[in-house]
């Protein structure tokens, strides 16, 4: 039987267990994930690939706006804001939201069951309109007084609240003591590698990323100063939109920014951008570095791929090379950062706290490319500090 598979985000526990308890009397819809912030709802999006989410606006470390706008351009996922107030309405909307659901002001059962049956329409509204094929009726929403169909009394209504109540008080308590677990940790840093300092003059400097990413690399590269020397990017994204990630960035960077043309020579102060639907990949000849940017066969399911690139600096730069690795859904770079690092560069990965999505510098860190592992706001000081 055709089911939805629902990711709930709400960083209130409380409210998280009460309303999937209502949402699961639903047939029709199969919750794979509860999250309590973004960067739980990332991982789960990754393992469980969900066909709907909805969102909480008011979260810790990273709000659900600023959350939809770095997914949703990347990996899109029709998405049901559900908040308790209206004030945001209009970014939501703005930012990508398919609809705006306002929590009831009262969670008594009965109120929570009126609203879960109109937020299951909405999910199932919401599933339709990315699944137009689907037979799933958008209207006919069962949601039942108990399990048994029957009519619980006041006293079983209070047990079924004070259950869930106390569940949600163990949860908060496990996460409490997750956290004092692992609180206490030593900062990355370049003073932490005993890999050498690279020149100036020969250094490239090579970043690759896919969902999350086109915030992710402009945190990086915004950093870096006029004489920097020369970057090369491949960032998942489609033909057309690389030129304007890439005029975007030259507004906001020191460095001077363009998508690649094919042939295009590198220097000091420029960072260039791989174009959509084609592979980059470093050259040099007798006068220096420069790109290759052609159509090709995708390459870890992706073109341009940050495996290719990645490849080609291992071959033609070496120990002159400098690879980071940041946020991404996928294994696509893994291979060649370690090709990287195999061939004497030094090579960083987004930790799993700042990434959208833990997949790629995971995947990287996991089969041995990364030399270090660091939150995104210290990679731009990590590349700049092994520059001799």
């Amino acid at each position: 039987m055709e089911r939805i598979k629902l990711l709930v985000v709400d960083d209130s526990i409380l409210f998280r267990e009460v309303l999937s308890r209502f949402i699961q009397q639903d047939d029709m819809i199969d919750i794979v994930g509860k999250a309590g912030d973004a960067y739980s709802a990332r991982d789960i999006i990754l393992q469980c690939e969900p066909d709907v989410m909805t969102l909480d606006v008011e979260m810790p470390r990273l709000d659900g706006v600023a959350f939809l706008k770095r997914l949703l351009p990347q990996y899109y996922i029709p998405t049901i804001i559900v908040s308790g107030s209206n004030e945001r309405r209009n970014s939501c909307k703005e930012a990508g939201a398919v609809e705006f659901l306002k929590k009831p002001a009262a969670r008594t059962n009965n109120d929570m069951k009126a609203f879960a049956a109109e937020l299951c329409k909405a999910i199932r509204r919401a599933y339709k309109s990315n699944h137009p094929e689907s037979k799933i009726d958008v209207n006919n929403i069962p949601i039942k007084e108990s399990v048994s169909n029957s009519r619980p009394s006041d006293n079983s209504k209070v047990q079924n609240i004070s259950e869930i109540t106390a569940r949600a008080e163990e949860l908060v308590s496990q996460q409490t003591q997750f956290i004092h677990n692992n609180q206490e940790h030593t900062e990355p840093n370049a003073s932490t590698t005993k890999h050498p300092k690279i020149k100036k003059s020969d250094c490239i400097i090579a970043l690759g990323a896919s969902t999350g990413g086109t915030e992710a690399l402009e945190n990086v590269v915004r950093f870096f100063p006029e004489d920097t020397p020369p970057v090369i990017i491949v960032q998942h994204m489609p033909a057309g939109f690389t030129k304007m990630y890439a005029e975007r960035l030259n507004r906001s960077c020191k460095m001077r920014v363009k998508e690649a043309k094919d042939g295009d020579r590198l220097e000091k102060g420029l960072i260039i951008v791989g174009a959509g639907d084609n592979h980059l990949r470093l050259c040099k000849d007798l006068k220096g570095y420069y790109v290759s940017s052609k159509h090709g066969e995708k390459v870890s399911g992706h073109c341009p791929s940050v495996d290719v690139m990645f490849e080609s600096v291992a071959k033609v730069a070496g120990s002159s090379a400098i690879g980071a690795i940041l946020t991404g859904m996928g294994r696509d770079g893994a291979d060649g950062l370690l090709q990287m690092r195999k061939a004497g560069a030094f090579t960083v990965g987004q930790d799993k706290e700042t990434s959208v999505v833990y997949g790629m510098p995971m995947e990287a860190y996991k089969c041995g490319a990364v030399e270090i592992q660091a939150p995104l706001y210290k990679i731009a000081d990590i590349i700049l500090g092994m520059l001799n």
